[in-house]
């Protein structure tokens, strides 16, 4: 791959449009990453018709032939992991001990959707149990690929959130044209390197960075676009929802998950989940801990917990091992955060610990007596702060955890099992967890959410379900 060139249809190639470039930097310094090409409309129509021939191709290849080339896939992610970490860590700001985690998760992921990619089991139909006609009739269901799916992933998890999409939808059987995000490309392109360097054949994968306001509109509405599978804002699927026309969509999309502290709990463990919760990869996450809801009998102790663990968090450098916490993923995101933090004390909240900003790094915030109304619980705030507020009684801690727009993750602390049980069964959240924050979670498992969260689900059974369509067939006989 020339830094001039795309991957159109699993082969690298010159752009169609003008052949404009893009300097990847680090959001630490500054510093020059790497440069990749830019898409650009023309672009978009060659990579759907390279799509619509390499579907074509694809969903007639058996089962186990795709699963071949994913699992050499994930071999050669597994051997790139290293690299792919140091990119990880250099685009995003993520330390290079959390982007080594996640690049090493990479090729289990491929290794699990290829399996799943060949368990598309179909179910007999009762055709027999129709009134008048049926017996002499044998129906059954097939699930198909869906054709050309539109992956459209955020900067935050640049190889995972890629691969949730790209390895279902591509052991299902389809194409894929994948979106990744502008500021985070060179990772994205790493693992569609180790795709087509397994043997995808020509035309199943593109892979085109650029602007979302060039590119968006043109790869969601298009009528050969059959599936698309976005992670990103809710303010964006809310638009792609509107204007994508007949199509399957995922849609995971904005947060502000709440983990409610129940006088029972054990404070220690609440106190460092939320301490490692909320701020992995500097709080942007969709499932982070950005809510925190005692009960006024314990909410001191948990505060006077908590805060120490927060201060103990490192910045600096990605790069270095001893750094904790690195930065977000733009000056200006933390500019945003800074504010944001800052308002919340002029509301009347207590900042109890951080909030600094130097560049792209805000210095992790513990922010108390936060009112459930105000803005810095309801909106999504996607960096390293956490607001704590107090709720009297169980239904108006649940009123609060349930008082956002948002429903995709939810933690309860609590020894009672009778609590963990109604937690469960009244939080409107994709994903609750008793002990825990809703930050965890494992690749295998269905994800996605409720509410303004989106909804579809991903993890690799899931988004294969998602990513094919049930087809019925009826075998007539003759009557007996």
């Amino acid at each position: 791959m020339a830094p001039t060139e795309l991957l159109i249809g699993s082969r690298w190639q010159a752009s169609t449009g003008p052949g404009q470039t893009r300097e990847v930097k680090s959001p630490f310094d500054g510093s020059p990453v790497g440069t990749v090409a830019l898409a650009g409309p023309e672009d978009v129509d060659v990579a759907l018709a390279a799509a619509e021939r390499g579907a074509a191709v694809w969903r007639r290849t058996p089962a186990h032939e795709r699963m071949t080339i994913l699992l050499r896939a994930a071999e050669l992610a597994d051997e790139r992991a290293g690299k792919i970490a140091q990119t990880i860590s250099a685009e995003s700001g993520k330390t290079i001990t959390e982007a080594t985690g996640e690049a090493s998760r990479s090729g289990d992921l491929i290794r699990l959707a290829a399996f799943e990619g060949t368990q598309l089991y179909g179910e007999t139909l009762p055709l027999d149990a129709n009134r008048g006609t049926g017996f002499d009739k044998v129906g059954f269901t097939l699930r198909q690929p869906c054709g050309v799916v539109v992956a459209i992933t955020p900067f935050n998890y640049p190889a995972l959130l890629v691969l949730h999409k790209l390895a279902p939808a591509l052991a299902a059987g389809n194409a894929v044209v994948l979106k990744p995000a502008t500021s985070t490309p060179l990772t994205a392109l790493e693992l569609a390197s180790c795709f087509v360097d397994a043997g995808l054949p020509e035309g199943v994968l593109s892979v085109l960075v650029g602007s979302g306001g060039v590119l968006g509109d043109l790869l969601v509405t298009d009528p050969r676009v059959r599936k698309i599978s976005f992670t990103g804002s809710t303010t964006t699927g809310e638009h792609i929802a509107r204007v994508a026309g007949v199509k399957k969509l995922s849609l995971e999309l904005g947060a502000s998950c709440p983990v409610v502290v129940l006088p029972d709990a054990d404070i220690e463990l609440a106190a460092s989940a939320v301490a490692l919760g909320g701020y992995v990869n500097a709080g942007q996450v969709c499932i982070s801990v950005q809510r925190v809801i005692t009960h006024p009998s314990i909410t001191s102790d948990f505060l006077d917990a908590l805060v120490p663990k927060v201060k103990a968090i490192r910045t600096g450098d990605p790069s270095s091992a001893e750094t904790t916490m690195g930065t977000l993923i733009t000056t200006a995101e933390a500019e945003r955060v800074e504010r944001a933090i800052a308002q919340a004390g002029t509301d009347g909240a207590r900042i109890l610990t951080g909030g600094e900003r130097d560049g792209a790094v805000v210095s992790p915030a513990v922010v108390a007596d936060v009112h459930p109304d105000s803005a810095f619980s309801q909106q999504e705030l996607f960096g390293p702060a956490v607001a704590v507020s107090s709720a009297a009684d169980w239904e108006s801690a649940i009123a609060q955890a349930n008082g956002t727009a948002y429903g995709l993750g939810a933690g309860v602390f609590t020894s009672d099992v009778a609590g963990a049980i109604r937690a469960v069964r009244e939080i409107d959240a994709g994903s609750v967890h008793i002990n825990w924050t809703p930050l965890w979670r494992a690749d295998l498992m269905p994800y996605g959410g409720l509410k303004g969260s989106g909804y579809g689900k991903e993890g690799p059974r899931a988004a294969v379900s998602e990513m094919t369509e049930v087809k019925t067939i009826v075998l007539h006989g003759r009557p007996w």
